[in-house]
């Protein structure tokens, strides 16, 4: 983290993605850490199910937290943090794979499939009041070969908040 800020990095996120897989909270000790490393924007995720692993994690250095699996099993999550801490705190992550022609959710770090189609997803939670999308295309993830850019495109239509686009990324020009 240190590096990336010392780089020029403007905004950092740390996703714990085996936190919910292995039904175990964030470790606090890297997000405090963290925090105290680098002077810019920090959001958190994996693991986070309540409101109040939220209030945990911001008052040891998150500025956000971005949650998944806990949101997808229980959609009143999303409302509750917002309506404690604003939609400002509250990233959604969205893992998303094509399954039979749609984009299909995927829980526990993209192991898990839901059957829920992303697209309507994104409209529910941003209805809820999400602050931010934080999308990663499972199929682009690790390949380096791009972006998802059909994906990102078809989210852009529905989602009504700030998105950010992740997995795939392997050269500047991807940018």
């Amino acid at each position: 983290a240190k590096r990336y800020y010392s780089e020029g990095a403007d905004e950092l996120t740390f996703l714990d993605i085996t936190a919910s897989s292995s039904n175990r909270d964030t470790t606090i000790e890297v997000v405090r850490g963290t925090a105290e490393q680098v002077f810019i924007p920090l959001t958190v995720g994996g693991g986070i199910r309540s409101v109040e692993d939220v209030d945990n994690l911001l008052r040891n250095g998150a500025d956000k937290v971005s949650i998944n699996t806990a949101a997808i099993a229980r959609p009143q999550l999303i409302s509750e943090i917002v309506e404690r801490f604003g939609s400002q705190v509250l990233v959604l992550s969205v893992d998303a794979k094509r399954v039979k022609g749609r984009f299909e959710l995927t829980t526990h770090g993209g192991r898990e499939s839901t059957g829920i189609d992303a697209m309507d997803w994104i409209k529910n939670a941003c209805n809820l009041g999400v602050g931010e999308i934080l999308l990663n295309s499972m199929d682009a993830d690790g390949t380096r070969a791009g972006f998802d850019l059909e994906m990102i495109s078809r989210v852009r239509t529905v989602a009504t908040v700030p998105l950010i686009a992740s997995g795939g990324a392997g050269k500047l020009s991807d940018f």
